[in-house]
């Protein structure tokens, strides 16, 4: 029987653990404030936006919103965010990605105090993370990890292998399995015989952004598929990058989409902004 991993259920027990946290610092008299730019108006993004609002709302935590017209200028931008780094009351900074074409997003990112870099992004916490030093990591990684322990599922000596090497899941996630003692192996699009890495795989996790590639030929009998991707099908309908019709019944366990590892992301960023006093 396939174990559907329930992003929604755990990511509200993480939700729940963090508003006690929450709670225990305004008792203490310390306020916990995330900034949240956003540029322009991409009806995603906003969505996106407004999800981080009612998660700082629920824990109970301020947030303070910049929303920004499409037109901003990047000088502008990086004018607000060195702002936002030396204000005492803003413990963590968020810019809502993709930005518009005209603003470098490389140079944005770098911007940001890494004390304050919620979403794990800067090169300082990407380095830390790579030593094993403290600092933040990078939100849809590390939910992931929290779905696979929170799940029962053990980690440890186990092979792994993710498919995608983006800078905001693959690479990281690459270095948190590896830090609880997986073998790991990065596959992408110029691996040589993809499905015969990917059946290796005890832990599968899929990140690349192409709606239903991964068909059940890809999944070794008893594997457990984590799906990181987000499209939309032929239907309009929400998908993942796995197809999971097709992989489910192959599984021991496996995240749907949506309702897998989607809700995860926003209940980490919300760790790391409480993460942020310990940080400072």
């Amino acid at each position: 029987m396939t174990k559907v991993i329930d992003g929604k259920a755990i990511s509200l027990e993480i939700k729940n653990e963090l508003k006690e946290k929450a709670a225990a610092l305004k008792a203490a008299g310390v306020t916990v404030t995330l900034a949240v730019i956003q540029v322009g108006n991409n009806p995603a993004s906003t969505v996106y936006v407004n999800n981080k609002k009612k998660g700082c709302e629920y824990i109970g935590i301020e947030s303070a919103s910049f929303e920004l017209p499409e037109e901003t200028t990047e000088k502008e931008l990086l004018s607000l965010i060195d702002e936002l780094n030396t204000r005492e009351d803003i413990n963590g900074i968020l810019v809502q990605l993709p930005l518009p074409k005209h603003i470098d997003e490389d140079k944005v990112i770098k911007a940001i105090d890494p004390k304050k870099d919620v979403d794990g992004f800067h090169p300082q916490s990407v380095g830390a993370l790579c030593i094993g030093q403290p600092g933040f990591v990078s939100c849809t990684p590390a939910g992931i990890i929290e779905l696979l322990k929170r799940s029962g599922i053990d980690i440890a000596g186990k092979e792994c292998v993710i498919l995608g090497r983006s800078n905001i899941v693959g690479k990281p996630m690459s270095l948190l399995m590896l830090r609880e003692n997986a073998t790991v192996t990065v596959a992408h699009s110029k691996t040589a015989n993809l499905k015969e890495v990917t059946s290796r795989a005890d832990i599968l996790i899929v990140a690349i952004g192409r709606p239903k590639m991964v068909t059940a030929d890809y999944v070794k009998e008893g594997a457990v598929v984590i799906d990181v991707g987000i499209n939309r099908d032929e239907n309009n309908k929400l998908c993942g990058d796995v197809d999971y019709d097709d992989v489910a019944p192959k599984c021991s366990a496996i995240t749907p989409v949506p309702g897998g590892v989607g809700p995860m992301t926003i209940a980490m960023l919300l760790n790391n902004c409480l993460a942020s006093i310990e940080l400072k």
